[in-house]
């Protein structure tokens, strides 16, 4: 991804962390926008079955694989299935939060531009849905899959002509993707333990998930992708947090300690 990196200055971690309050009224503002804000885009059956016909049909023009094969894989076994359902419906909200609560706490440096691109791909994400109402594959006979949740079990969804607190259209971008691909890669700049490169299993689950469930195609995995790197372009990430900084400087043996020492003495 090409985003721009530039040195956080010393001591950068303690001025960046902005206000608490402030912040919590943000991060609740934007979601309640979110969720409210997609409303509009319930009831236009016609138009979101017709747009789902069309992503289905470019899928197979262009090749991609079917989203029977991820369905397959997680039909092998019912508690399987039903640990998909619980992941989809359980992880993505309070891991994204758990990680934008971590990075403020602990790398606030980093906390300032993951909240950024997270917000902006968030409103991306709202246009779209307001502009392509799109159901998802479970709900369209053409792709010969069924519905994991309400086979197996758990729902987050009702019937789509009563539920009224969700927008079942908005399936294009997965933000379910988007967030889960936002958090492993915000974990892998913020962070410099050799384990932070297993964080991607974060997303690759997550895109298993939300294609073998028939909640999303692959597409709607493919935009929010795109989504995110084009955010991603437009922040300036910190080469390395101050905490990082100072754990280096720490980790120095005596002697060039001392040399350090010497020559700041000598200024």
């Amino acid at each position: 991804m090409n985003a721009r990196t530039e040195p956080a200055p010393a001591g950068s971690d303690a001025i960046a962390r902005p206000p608490l309050v402030r912040e919590l009224l943000l991060v609740a503002g934007l979601f309640l926008v979110y969720k409210f804000g997609r409303q509009p885009a319930t009831g236009r059956t016609g138009e979101a079955f017709h747009n789902a016909h069309r992503v289905w049909d470019f899928e197979r023009a262009v090749q991609l694989p079917g989203e029977g094969v991820a369905q397959s894989l997680l039909l092998r076994g019912d508690g399987l299935v039903h640990v998909a359902n619980t992941y989809y419906a359980a992880v993505h909200f309070p891991a994204t939060v758990a990680f934008l609560v971590w990075l403020y706490l602990r790398r606030p440096v980093h906390y300032v531009w993951a909240r950024r691109v997270l917000a902006a791909v968030t409103a991306a994400a709202l246009v779209l849905h307001l502009l392509f109402p799109l159901a998802p594959p479970r709900m369209l006979a053409a792709t010969g899959l069924i519905d994991t949740a309400s086979v197996y079990g758990p729902s987050v969804y009702g019937n789509p002509a009563t539920d009224s607190l969700s927008n079942q259209f908005a399936a294009m971008p997965s933000l379910h993707f988007g967030w889960a691909l936002m958090v492993a890669v915000g974990l892998i700049v913020a962070t410099r333990s050799r384990w932070r490169w297993l964080w991607p299993v974060h997303p690759l689950l997550t895109l298993l998930v939300i294609v073998g469930t028939a909640n999303h195609y692959w597409l709607d995995a493919l935009v929010a992708a795109a989504l995110i790197g084009l955010a991603l372009t437009f922040v300036h990430l910190p080469r390395r947090s101050a905490s990082t900084a100072e754990h280096a400087q720490g980790s120095l043996v005596p002697a060039q300690r001392d040399e350090q020492a010497l020559v700041g003495a000598g200024r």
